[in-house]
């Protein structure tokens, strides 16, 4: 081999060293790059699953208001009593109570009118 052959493969060489100490630079860098977006991955997968709880546990809260809202709408009204009829042996109503819708509003109206009470 020539000097000028030698000369030309320890160039060769030389530059393959110097090309690989810049990939390793550019190697190491990219690796803490990627430790990185790692860990800003787990910390928003980890809030991701927290907003996930909290909204499960809203959205229960939401369905028991919902329910107990409901519960009271769907109660059945009081019972109110009817007015009593009179017997059919007498044909006498007592006395001071009305037998018939439009006697016992009669009444009420004159209850409210004067500012009397029943009780």
């Amino acid at each position: 081999m020539s000097i000028k052959g030698c000369m030309g493969a320890l160039a060769l060489v030389v530059m393959a060293l110097a090309g690989c100490d810049q990939s390793k630079a550019e190697l190491e860098s990219t690796k803490q790059q990627l430790t990185a977006v790692t860990t800003d991955r787990d910390s928003l997968k980890s809030q991701l699953d927290a907003a996930k709880t909290q909204l499960a546990a809203a959205q229960q809260q939401i369905d028991q208001l919902k329910a107990a809202a409901a519960a009271p709408a769907a109660a059945p009204a009081p019972v109110v009593a009817a007015p009593a009829k009179p017997d059919h042996k007498s044909s006498k109503v007592p006395a001071g109570k009305p037998s018939t819708a439009k006697e016992i509003r009669k009444e009420e109206m004159k209850k409210s009118n004067t500012g009397g009470s029943s009780m």
